[in-house]
């Protein structure tokens, strides 16, 4: 699976960053990709890259700030001619969102050739979408805000072949039942499938987060986390701004990633006061100051494979 990074600005655009969009491919899981926020120009950016619209099958919205909204009806609109026809969207956000996406079409004029279903959710809900664990958790904003904790299912455990040679199971079509049936007959045998492999995976967990301060809720997205997608609008300087306007300060983020044992903290959201160069300066002083913190303060187009 790949996270690519459209839009790491906070708030405004700017000539390095552009504002919240992320893209999720869940290859090999399955060939499509999930969105996350759609900020302005969400469409322009994904014209880019090599993503297409047409396999892009969910939309999760954090909130109703213009930053993490603005693109999507161009976005809806541009499927329709991109690959989408007839093949189903959803869209999931916080309350409101259903209402923002029908007065917006309609006021426009505008008609998808497509399905377009709408959830909105209050946080507390799990969902179950091919085969993920969705759980939604409400954040602390002002307005509504939302994360996302997705638990991806176990990867089948690989075929212990040199245990399948040593019975005398030659590599061939047989291998594949033995990856996919409980029980196997070779040569008049029966073989317990479940002996000739290595145990399953645990599945990969990814928290994304939308514009919070520090709230409980937030251990329960972020817990044993393999990727942490989180904002951190303030890199430096005064806690209590940061909070004053619901946002996190890098300190939260930094203990939030250590208490809930996350290994690898992906961080958006990031301020346009901060040039490249600060940026640079203070992800050395990160590294310094918190050597066992697994950090990158991302960019726009930086894609991570999991």
């Amino acid at each position: 699976m790949k996270i690519t990074f459209l839009g790491t600005g906070a708030g405004l655009p700017s000539k390095d960053r552009n504002t919240q969009t992320t893209v999720l491919d869940l290859n090999p899981l399955s060939n499509e990709y999930w969105l996350f926020d759609a900020g302005e120009a969400a469409q322009h950016r994904i014209l880019n890259t090599n993503i297409k619209l047409g396999k892009l099958t969910t939309i999760f919205i954090t909130h109703l700030h213009g930053d993490h909204l603005f693109g999507l009806p161009g976005l809806l609109t541009s499927r329709s001619f991109q690959g989408g026809e007839g093949r189903p969207l959803k869209v999931i956000g916080p309350r409101g969102i259903k209402l923002y996406v029908e007065t917006t079409l309609m006021l426009t004029g505008s008609h998808l050739n497509y399905p377009l279903e709408v959830l909105e959710l209050n946080g507390g809900e799990v969902l179950t979408i091919n085969k993920v664990s969705v759980n939604v958790q409400p954040l602390k904003h002002g307005i509504s805000s939302l994360g996302y904790r997705l638990k991806f299912p176990p990867k089948e455990g690989r075929l212990k072949q040199q245990k399948l040679l040593t019975a005398g199971i030659e590599p061939g079509p047989i291998y594949k039942e033995f990856k996919t049936r409980p029980v196997v007959t070779y040569n008049g045998e029966e073989y317990i499938t479940e002996d000739y492999k290595e145990h399953p995976e645990p599945g990969k967990v990814i928290a994304f987060f939308g514009d919070t301060m520090p709230v409980e809720t937030e251990r329960l997205l972020a817990d044993h986390a393999d990727v942490m997608i989180h904002e951190s609008t303030y890199l430096d300087g005064d806690h209590e701004l940061s909070h004053k306007y619901f946002h996190s300060h890098i300190d939260d983020v930094i203990q939030l990633a250590a208490e809930c044992h996350v290994k690898m903290t992906l961080i958006n959201h990031v301020s346009n006061r901060y040039t490249k160069d600060d940026i640079e300066a203070l992800t050395h002083q990160l590294k310094n100051s918190h050597p066992e913190f697994n950090f990158q303060i991302t960019e726009d187009y930086l894609s991570y494979e999991i």
